[in-house]
Protein backbone atom coordinates (compact mmCIF):
# COMPACT_ATOMS: atom_id res chain seq x y z
CA UNK A 1 0.00 0.00 0.00
CA UNK A 2 2.79 2.42 0.91
CA UNK A 3 4.50 1.73 -2.39
CA UNK A 4 1.31 2.42 -4.39
CA UNK A 5 0.62 5.63 -2.44
CA UNK A 6 4.21 6.73 -3.02
CA UNK A 7 3.82 6.20 -6.77
CA UNK A 8 0.54 8.17 -6.82
CA UNK A 9 2.10 11.07 -4.91
CA UNK A 10 5.13 11.01 -7.17
CA UNK A 11 2.87 11.05 -10.25
CA UNK A 12 0.95 14.04 -8.87
CA UNK A 13 4.12 15.91 -7.94
CA UNK A 14 5.61 15.28 -11.39
CA UNK A 15 2.42 16.69 -12.90
CA UNK A 16 2.29 19.92 -10.92
CA UNK A 17 4.70 21.80 -13.18
CA UNK A 18 2.79 20.39 -16.14
CA UNK A 19 -0.41 21.84 -14.69
CA UNK A 20 1.07 25.30 -14.13
CA UNK A 21 2.57 25.43 -17.61
CA UNK A 22 -0.67 24.12 -19.12
CA UNK A 23 -2.47 27.08 -17.57
CA UNK A 24 -0.22 29.25 -19.73
CA UNK A 25 -1.01 27.18 -22.82
CA UNK A 26 -4.70 27.46 -22.03
CA UNK A 27 -4.47 31.22 -22.46
CA UNK A 28 -3.92 30.57 -26.17
CA UNK A 29 -7.51 29.40 -26.48
CA UNK A 30 -6.65 25.98 -27.89
CA UNK A 31 -9.51 24.00 -29.38
CA UNK A 32 -10.50 20.61 -27.95
CA UNK A 33 -8.50 18.66 -30.54
CA UNK A 34 -5.26 20.52 -29.73
CA UNK A 35 -5.98 20.20 -26.00
CA UNK A 36 -6.38 16.44 -26.27
CA UNK A 37 -3.31 16.08 -28.52
CA UNK A 38 -1.19 18.13 -26.13
CA UNK A 39 -2.44 16.12 -23.14
CA UNK A 40 -1.64 12.83 -24.87
CA UNK A 41 1.81 14.01 -25.94
CA UNK A 42 2.64 15.08 -22.38
CA UNK A 43 1.42 11.71 -21.09
CA UNK A 44 3.55 9.85 -23.63
CA UNK A 45 6.61 11.85 -22.63
CA UNK A 46 5.90 11.13 -18.95
CA UNK A 47 5.81 7.43 -19.83
CA UNK A 48 9.03 7.28 -21.82
CA UNK A 49 11.24 9.84 -20.06
CA UNK A 50 11.60 7.74 -16.88
CA UNK A 51 12.50 4.73 -19.04
CA UNK A 52 15.18 6.75 -20.77
CA UNK A 53 16.30 8.03 -17.39
CA UNK A 54 16.61 4.49 -16.06
CA UNK A 55 18.50 3.13 -19.03
CA UNK A 56 20.83 5.86 -20.25
CA UNK A 57 20.38 8.74 -17.80
CA UNK A 58 23.76 8.51 -16.16
CA UNK A 59 25.56 8.48 -19.50
CA UNK A 60 23.68 11.53 -20.77
CA UNK A 61 24.14 13.52 -17.57
CA UNK A 62 27.87 12.79 -17.55
CA UNK A 63 28.30 13.84 -21.19
CA UNK A 64 25.96 16.87 -21.48
CA UNK A 65 27.69 20.09 -22.33
CA UNK A 66 24.92 22.10 -20.66
CA UNK A 67 22.98 21.23 -17.55
CA UNK A 68 19.36 20.10 -17.60
CA UNK A 69 18.43 23.32 -15.78
CA UNK A 70 20.04 25.41 -18.50
CA UNK A 71 18.24 23.43 -21.20
CA UNK A 72 14.92 23.93 -19.38
CA UNK A 73 15.59 27.67 -19.03
CA UNK A 74 16.22 27.94 -22.77
CA UNK A 75 13.12 25.93 -23.73
CA UNK A 76 10.74 27.73 -21.34
CA UNK A 77 12.14 31.13 -22.29
CA UNK A 78 11.63 30.47 -26.01
CA UNK A 79 8.03 29.38 -25.40
CA UNK A 80 7.41 32.29 -22.99
CA UNK A 81 8.85 34.93 -25.30
CA UNK A 82 6.84 33.52 -28.19
CA UNK A 83 3.65 33.70 -26.08
CA UNK A 84 4.32 37.35 -25.22
CA UNK A 85 5.02 38.23 -28.86
CA UNK A 86 1.92 36.34 -30.01
CA UNK A 87 -0.22 38.33 -27.56
CA UNK A 88 0.42 41.42 -29.66
CA UNK A 89 -0.33 39.75 -32.98
CA UNK A 90 -3.69 38.98 -34.46
CA UNK A 91 -2.34 35.88 -36.21
CA UNK A 92 -3.07 32.34 -35.12
CA UNK A 93 -0.45 31.03 -32.69
CA UNK A 94 1.66 28.89 -35.01
CA UNK A 95 4.89 27.95 -33.16
CA UNK A 96 3.32 26.94 -29.89
CA UNK A 97 0.40 24.97 -31.32
CA UNK A 98 2.41 23.39 -34.12
CA UNK A 99 3.74 19.85 -33.83
CA UNK A 100 7.28 21.02 -32.99
CA UNK A 101 5.87 23.38 -30.33
CA UNK A 102 3.75 20.62 -28.83
CA UNK A 103 6.71 18.23 -28.77
CA UNK A 104 8.92 20.91 -27.23
CA UNK A 105 6.32 21.52 -24.54
CA UNK A 106 5.92 17.79 -23.85
CA UNK A 107 9.68 17.37 -23.60
CA UNK A 108 10.22 20.37 -21.35
CA UNK A 109 7.57 19.40 -18.79
CA UNK A 110 8.87 15.82 -18.75
CA UNK A 111 12.48 16.55 -17.84
CA UNK A 112 11.72 15.93 -14.17
CA UNK A 113 10.34 12.51 -15.13
CA UNK A 114 13.66 11.76 -16.77
CA UNK A 115 15.56 12.44 -13.56
CA UNK A 116 12.94 10.53 -11.55
CA UNK A 117 13.63 7.54 -13.78
CA UNK A 118 17.19 7.44 -12.47
CA UNK A 119 15.93 6.35 -9.05
CA UNK A 120 12.62 4.72 -9.95
CA UNK A 121 13.85 1.18 -9.32
CA UNK A 122 14.66 2.19 -5.75
CA UNK A 123 11.08 3.40 -5.23
CA UNK A 124 9.23 0.45 -6.77
CA UNK A 125 9.64 -2.90 -8.44
CA UNK A 126 6.48 -2.32 -10.47
CA UNK A 127 7.91 0.06 -13.07
CA UNK A 128 5.03 -0.40 -15.52
CA UNK A 129 2.44 0.61 -12.90
CA UNK A 130 4.49 3.69 -12.03
CA UNK A 131 4.77 4.67 -15.69
CA UNK A 132 1.03 4.25 -16.24
CA UNK A 133 0.28 6.39 -13.19
CA UNK A 134 2.72 9.08 -14.36
CA UNK A 135 1.04 9.07 -17.77
CA UNK A 136 -2.49 9.34 -16.38
CA UNK A 137 -1.57 12.06 -13.90
CA UNK A 138 0.36 14.19 -16.38
CA UNK A 139 -2.26 13.87 -19.13
CA UNK A 140 -5.06 14.76 -16.72
CA UNK A 141 -3.22 17.72 -15.21
CA UNK A 142 -2.35 19.00 -18.69
CA UNK A 143 -5.96 18.77 -19.83
CA UNK A 144 -7.31 20.46 -16.69
CA UNK A 145 -4.64 23.19 -16.82
CA UNK A 146 -5.41 24.03 -20.44
CA UNK A 147 -9.14 24.15 -19.78
CA UNK A 148 -8.70 26.42 -16.73
CA UNK A 149 -6.26 28.63 -18.66
CA UNK A 150 -8.74 28.89 -21.53
CA UNK A 151 -11.48 29.94 -19.11
CA UNK A 152 -9.22 32.62 -17.64
CA UNK A 153 -8.32 33.82 -21.13
CA UNK A 154 -11.98 34.15 -22.08
CA UNK A 155 -12.49 36.36 -19.03
CA UNK A 156 -9.34 38.47 -19.14
CA UNK A 157 -8.16 38.36 -22.78
CA UNK A 158 -4.62 38.97 -23.99
CA UNK A 159 -3.42 39.94 -20.51
CA UNK A 160 -3.46 36.25 -19.55
CA UNK A 161 -1.31 35.44 -22.58
CA UNK A 162 1.30 37.99 -21.53
CA UNK A 163 1.18 36.82 -17.91
CA UNK A 164 1.48 33.20 -19.08
CA UNK A 165 4.60 34.02 -21.10
CA UNK A 166 6.15 35.88 -18.18
CA UNK A 167 5.39 32.96 -15.85
CA UNK A 168 7.13 30.55 -18.23
CA UNK A 169 10.24 32.71 -18.30
CA UNK A 170 10.20 33.05 -14.49
CA UNK A 171 9.79 29.28 -14.09
CA UNK A 172 12.70 28.72 -16.46
CA UNK A 173 14.84 31.10 -14.39
CA UNK A 174 13.70 29.41 -11.18
CA UNK A 175 14.72 25.96 -12.41
CA UNK A 176 17.99 27.38 -13.68
CA UNK A 177 18.87 29.16 -10.43
CA UNK A 178 17.86 26.42 -7.99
Amino acid sequence: MFNFLTIILLGISLSMDTFSLSLCYGTLGLNNKKTIILSIVVGIFHFFMPIIGMTIGNLIIDNLIISGETLLLIILSIIGIDMIIEAFKNDEKKLIVSLPGILLFGFSVSLDSFSTGLGLKIITDNILLALIIFTICSSSFTFLGIKLGKSLNERFGKVTNIIGGIILIILGLYFFLT
